[in-house]
């Protein structure tokens, strides 16, 4: 019952990264904003989860899990009917940001539970149902938001989520035990406000550059120096407290395990949702997918995820770590080769397997890797780790979206003034065989623009495929550190936290 109540309260959290993207032309009419300003509903929530996120290890020391969660769950059902009801772009903007804040730490306090409660011979299994969890909402959440929009309307994105949350808040309230705060670690205000502030600018560079043309706009060298100069402060600060006195335990990162875990799931959250970012723009921008049509070929990548887990979670422990990841990052390097071969012309199971097989990868993957990164982390550690590892994840998938999302643009342009350099009035691809020109000749203006949108096509295409390639090697270049990671020395298990009794 406990894991059942806090994946509810994970699923809500993951699914609401995603489910509000395919609503946003139907918010932008509702509320009278311009296309630029409707975008602030994605953007308020991903900084405000990204600034509130390592609050998370304090919170729980000061005030207990227990009370954590259910008001972490209670803020984000209330905030979501906020954003239902929302009858201004700032009420649905103010509504995001308090989803945002207590979001933030549905995802690594399910998984600090759900390693609390389960043996250590168990976290493999303990983590595959946490990955579901989590990777559910990149796979399902544009789908179901799609169909509640077309079906009811866009404030149903929001409302869906009221009775999960119900039934969450419910058996968190009625199973999880109260522990009592230990209050280790006192408040940090100089280090949150530092860390906020580089979190913040980063999120906001990342989100708005391609949109202001990065560095050709004074938005963008404040984020930037902004970033700088809070991140700056925050490491100095960190470095010259004792630990147990600065806002981040930087015992933390003297953890070999958790380290490379860190980088690892941050190579995964860029090649995921890079991926998943990726894939929807190119099968209805370029190929003519209606979005029902592209989620029905995109969503068995998320079955093979789910089915490799179920498997993987079996066998973690009984396998060596190591062995699961590199098969992983293997198959996932293997199913991005595939789509670097992807053209104009294919079928849609040429799109099908790629995904499973990529589904499958990615499943191996994220299990061990979690189980791995807190193998040899103390259980006192774990709310600040876990929340640590969230930010990472979600950092990864940010610089990730917006890297291949500006690698699309600059190369769509390049490649299309390289094709357009080749054609000529005398090239004989552009002649019929009588001799003459025919339709598609570059000497009449409907035979011009013909050829323009083909290149201009083909330039698309030659650009997805560059950033398919770019992923496959990011994914490759990692295995290497798989050799960092060594196995929890064989010891008798620690006892479980018993959550699960009651006062």
């Amino acid at each position: 019952m406990i894991t059942i109540s806090i994946m509810l309260a994970t699923i809500i959290q993951a699914l609401d990264g995603t489910i509000a993207n395919v609503a946003l032309p139907h918010m932008q009419g509702s509320l009278s904003a311009s296309t630029d300003q409707i975008t602030w509903v994605l953007t308020s929530f991903i900084v405000a989860a990204a600034i509130a996120t390592p609050l998370n290890g304090w919170l729980v020391d000061r005030f207990g899990l227990k009370k954590v969660f259910l008001v972490s769950v209670a803020g984000f059902t209330i905030a979501s009917v906020l954003c239902g009801l929302a009858g201004s772009l700032a009420q649905i903007v103010g509504a995001r940001v308090l989803q945002g804040v207590f979001g933030a730490a549905l995802v690594p306090l399910s998984q600090s539970v759900l390693l609390d409660i389960n043996p250590r011979e168990k976290h493999g299994s303990a983590m595959a149902v946490w990955g579901m969890g989590v990777m559910i909402g990149p796979i399902l959440g544009p789908t179901l938001g799609g169909w509640l929009t077309d079906s009811y309307n866009w404030r149903w994105v929001f409302f869906i989520n009221v009775p999960i949350g119900a039934i969450a808040f419910y058996g968190i309230w009625r199973y999880i035990r109260p522990t009592a705060p230990t209050r280790r670690v006192s408040f940090d205000a100089f280090g949150f406000i530092t860390l906020s502030l580089a979190i913040g600018a980063l999120q906001m560079l990342l989100d708005r550059g391609e949109q202001n043309d990065w560095f050709a706009s004074p938005e963008t060298w404040i984020e930037a120096v902004l970033l700088a100069l809070s991140l700056s402060y925050f490491i100095a600060h960190t470095a010259l407290r004792p630990a147990g006195q600065s806002f981040l335990d930087y015992r933390l990162l003297k953890n070999p395990n958790y380290v490379t875990g860190l980088f690892l799931i941050f190579t995964v959250g860029m090649v995921l949702f890079a991926t998943r970012a990726l894939m929807p723009t190119m099968l209805q921008g370029l190929m003519g997918y209606p979005a029902a049509l592209a989620g029905l070929v995109t969503a068995p990548s998320g079955l093979g995820t789910m089915l490799a887990m179920l498997v993987v979670g079996r066998v973690t422990g009984k396998i060596d770590f190591r062995i699961l990841l590199g098969a992983g990052f293997a198959i996932t390097a293997f199913s991005l080769w595939q789509m670097a071969q992807y053209t104009i012309v294919m079928s849609q199971a040429d799109i099908v397997w790629p995904g499973v097989i990529q589904g499958i990868g990615l499943g191996l993957v994220f299990v061990p890797l979690s189980a791995a990164t807190f193998a040899t982390l103390s259980p006192q550690m774990r709310a600040e780790g876990t929340a640590l590892y969230s930010l990472i994840r979600n950092i990864g998938s940010s610089i990730g979206i917006t890297l291949v999302q500006t690698l699309l643009v600059r190369n769509s342009a390049t490649m299309h003034a390289e094709l357009a350099a080749k054609v000529n009035i005398a090239n004989p691809a552009l002649m019929d065989p009588a001799g003459g020109y025919s339709l598609a000749s570059i000497a009449n203006a409907a035979g011009a623009a013909l050829v323009d949108s083909e290149i201009t096509r083909q330039a698309s295409m030659i650009a997805y495929t560059n950033d398919y390639w770019l992923m496959m090697i990011l994914t490759a270049a990692v295995i290497p550190a798989l050799l960092l990671i060594r196995p929890p020395k064989a010891q008798a298990s620690p006892a479980p936290v018993d959550h699960a009794a009651l006062d």
